[in-house]
């Protein structure tokens, strides 16, 4: 793809930005923030935004832009742990499915069907009930979450290029298994997998809020804008821009990667 295709792509390149500049945050973020995100000024509670505080306070005195800089960190690393988790064991379940067929591949999707039928996020709250809530534990019960729809892309891919004369004339030639799976397949895949990890990183950005939001996610002393938009409920009225500000960059997050991921795939759809 070319930049000037990318540049005309409008979902693309709108999602592209809103990523950029959260990606821009975090960074900095590793680096200097306005306020400690955890230090507390309580003569100014719940104030609103001015020049000291450019998005206000909270209702401990805690700079609510600090504390947004530093919940990116979190939301990133969320995202891309469960993403990858999901899209590792995702790609073996459907490429053992796919590529074997046959019993395997009717013992493994009975499997993931079994779990589409239960909610993700039913799922998700399940795990970290029983294993307890945490940063860990959320990466782990979001990447679980992912895999299904990891493996039947995997699966589907494998089922269609299998058939291809290209890897047909492989297997004359004596490849193996792995060498065709990952010469021959999985590179033809590339595009379909990138799509689907961009939405499921919106979708775990958004459990990840859930979670935290009900005090299951990540846990104290660790900004969390799920738990953010939970501790702002109550001020809704009195501190309106508490609630607004959180909100909005959780809504600008998974804005932004489910732009990324329909931009994408429109760009995938053109040059196929």
């Amino acid at each position: 793809m070319k930049w000037k295709q990318l540049i005309r792509n409008k979902p693309l390149a709108i999602g592209g930005g809103l990523i950029v500049l959260l990606l821009a945050l975090m960074v900095t973020s590793l680096f200097y923030t306005p306020y400690g995100p955890n230090d507390m000024n309580t003569a100014m509670r719940l104030a609103p935004p001015q020049a000291d505080y450019w998005w206000g306070t909270d209702n401990f005195g805690r700079d609510i832009f600090s504390r947004i800089m530093e919940g990116t960190q979190t939301a990133f690393l969320i995202g891309f742990s469960s993403v990858a988790i999901g899209l590792f064991f995702g790609l073996i379940i459907g490429a053992v499915a796919g590529y074997a067929g046959g019993w395997v591949d009717e013992i493994l999707m009975r499997i993931i069907d079994a779990k589409l039928a239960f909610p993700g996020i039913l799922l998700a709250i399940m795990l970290v009930t029983v294993f307890g809530p945490g940063l860990g534990n959320t990466i782990i019960a979001l990447g679980v979450m992912s895999i299904p729809a990891f493996s039947r892309i995997a699966r589907s891919g494998f089922i269609q290029y299998k058939e291809f004369t290209f890897v047909k004339a492989a297997v004359a030639r004596g490849a193996g298994p792995l060498r065709i799976i990952f010469r021959h397949i999985l590179p033809n895949m590339t595009s379909p997998l990138i799509v689907a990890a961009s939405l499921r990183f919106s979708g775990s950005i958004l459990a990840e809020a859930g979670l935290s939001y009900l005090g299951l996610g990540v846990q104290p002393p660790d900004p969390s804008w799920g738990r953010m938009l939970s501790e702002a409920q109550p001020f809704i009225i009195n501190a309106p821009w508490y609630v607004l500000i959180t909100g909005a960059v959780i809504t600008a997050m998974v804005l932004g990667f489910n732009l990324l991921g329909d931009g994408l795939r429109d760009a995938y759809d053109k040059q196929g």
